[in-house]
């Protein structure tokens, strides 16, 4: 699929970099363009690729300070500037718009709703969003801004492929210790994806192409990926128990949401040398991901890749109604009504010192 990268805030332009050199280290060519947005210049220099800073008139180049209200304010305001440099980006190659942001900070989670409303305006391709969820120890703030813009989020992309921070890092590893490796994790699954039905090596049996990633994803709302691998055999009978097992494995412990198996719709490719790929394998896991998601929507196919393992991707589009989003949508109206019982406390400590029966020592 030929995309056009827009990475908006500190994690999406960091992001948007690892999919950029990914697909460059790949070969896959599936990526054509790239522009990082943001409201704070020290945030934009270490990328290698075109940005654009905004509300420089609001904030002077130190960000938001995770305000997206204000993030959204300053994306509006210089909307017009970063459609300018975007145009020449999309051009008719271009297959879909994927908008990238974590959902936490300030200029990611206030701007990316608008620029995807923005985008959606002007362009007759998909526009979705990959957007990046706070883990469960990343403070009130997060949880409070990633509510308010996923809910905004979902209304003005086509869809938006969701990444819990908590689910593609290492063990005993702390997201904050973690964020080079999920970015690297995110980037090597969401890569592939998009270089479904782009030129690679071999010819695979029935190959996906871009319209069944687009289809999976035309019922809208939230999506989700998953993703697991295995050492293939040369044999691709032997390889049937294979497919199956990293099928399952990406659906039931590898999603970029935790636990979200119930879909409207999904996309099963199974990556690898094309001569190992059981097609037996592939339709038993096929039927599997259909029985397991309740969807009558599972396609299927194979995606030729030069390596010594079999990876399944399991791209689930409707997931909004999976325990995992209810879970995090909970936690961020609760992290709301903590934001502003600390707002009422400080309000009453400030009314301690306003009390006019009390004089001062001076």
């Amino acid at each position: 699929m030929k995309t056009v990268l827009v990475g908006v805030g500190q994690a999406g332009g960091k992001v948007t970099s690892a999919l950029v050199d990914f697909d460059h280290e790949m070969g896959f060519g599936s990526i054509i363009g790239a522009l990082g947005v943001n409201s704070a210049k020290a945030d934009l220099q270490p990328l290698q690729f075109d940005t654009v800073l905004v509300g420089q008139d609001r904030v002077k180049g130190h960000g938001v300070g995770g305000d997206n209200e204000l993030g959204a304010e300053v994306m509006q305001g210089d909307a017009r500037e970063v459609m300018g440099e975007l145009s020449g980006r999309i051009t008719a190659e271009a297959e879909a718009i994927v908008v990238v942001a974590g959902l936490g900070g300030g200029t990611g989670s206030g701007g990316a709703p608008v620029l995807a409303k923005e985008l959606k305006r002007v362009y007759d391709v998909p526009v979705y969003a990959l957007g990046i969820l706070p883990g469960r120890g990343e403070g009130t703030m997060y949880q409070v801004n990633a509510g308010r813009s996923l809910k905004t989020l979902a209304r003005e992309a086509d869809s938006v492929l969701l990444v819990d921070n908590d689910a593609w890092h290492s063990s005993g590893e702390s997201v904050e210790e973690g964020f080079g490796s999920i970015n690297a994790n995110i980037a090597r699954r969401v890569g592939l994806l998009l270089a479904a039905g782009e030129a690679v090596e071999g010819v695979g049996e029935s190959v996906v192409d871009t319209s069944e990633v687009i289809n999976t994803l035309r019922s809208g709302g939230i999506s989700a990926l998953g993703y697991a691998s295995a050492e293939a055999s040369e044999d691709p009978d032997e390889n049937i128990n294979v497919v199956t097992s990293v099928t399952r494995n990406a659906l039931l412990t590898g999603t970029s949401l935790p636990n979200a198996v119930e879909a409207d719709s999904a996309l099963l490719v199974v990556a690898g040398e094309p001569e190992t790929i059981s097609r037996k394998g592939v339709e038993r896991a096929r039927k599997w991901v259909e029985e397991e998601t309740g969807s009558m929507q599972v396609r299927g196919g194979d995606f030729p890749l030069e390596s010594g393992r079999l990876a399944s991707l399991v791209l689930l589009g409707g997931v909004e109604r999976s325990g995992r989003v209810e879970e995090f949508m909970e936690r961020a109206a609760a992290a709301v009504e903590e934001a502003d019982e600390q707002e009422a406390t400080r309000d009453s400590e400030e009314k301690l010192f306003q009390n006019d029966d009390l004089d001062g020592l001076i």
